[in-house]
């Protein structure tokens, strides 16, 4: 098997993984996590929840987080392909409001680590995508909040050429601005 590799990103915190996974003409056998190797490159080892979404190409889904009880969270695909995107939300952090975009599938196997802080999207780019998460925290729906996901001043650049029709939840299209968001941070 191939050792895991943590990459570093531009914003400080946020990690892709590639994992540890053997091919050969049966398919292939993948490791997501070993505890000690994580504990190493400074990751959570210890997660609450775990969840799986399928989404049809073009759903959409996000910018989610939580103000209390925030949720770190490794994020991969079993299934398809998604468009991921990490947005830092963290009050005091120097790169507040900063993206970051990746493609994550089944085929290239690549997962991401965000820290507790960052607003997590995606935008599915084949149907019947299976998308899986890991989280740090329990699921809060007291304190789920979110970005709306095409906020003007996070200025996120969505691959929506290659979809033919978005699919948006009417929660995920009446989320708060950036700005807003930012007003009730200073004020807290």
């Amino acid at each position: 098997m191939t050792d895991f590799k943590f990459h570093q990103t531009d914003i400080p915190g946020l990690i892709r993984i590639s994992p540890k996974y053997f091919a050969d003409e049966r398919g292939y056998f993948i490791k997501h996590f070993e505890k000690d190797v994580f504990l190493k490159n400074g990751l959570p080892v210890t997660f609450s929840e775990a969840f799986e979404s399928l989404s049809c190409k073009g759903t959409l889904r996000g910018i989610h987080f939580q103000t209390e009880y925030p949720q770190g969270k490794i994020v991969r695909v079993s299934r398809g392909s998604v468009y991921e995107v990490a947005v830092d939300l963290r009050p005091n952090s120097p790169t507040l409001g900063k993206w970051l975009g990746f493609e994550l599938s089944a085929d290239n196997k690549e997962m991401l680590y965000l820290p507790e802080g960052f607003g997590s999207a995606f935008l599915a780019l084949e149907d019947n995508t299976i998308f899986t998460y890991q989280c740090t925290d329990r699921y809060s729906p007291k304190y789920e909040t979110g970005i709306m996901w095409n906020d003007k001043d996070i200025g996120i650049e969505w691959p929506l050429h290659i979809i033919d029709e978005l699919v948006i939840s009417n929660r995920d299209k009446n989320h708060q601005s950036f700005k807003e968001y930012c007003l009730k941070i200073k004020n807290d």
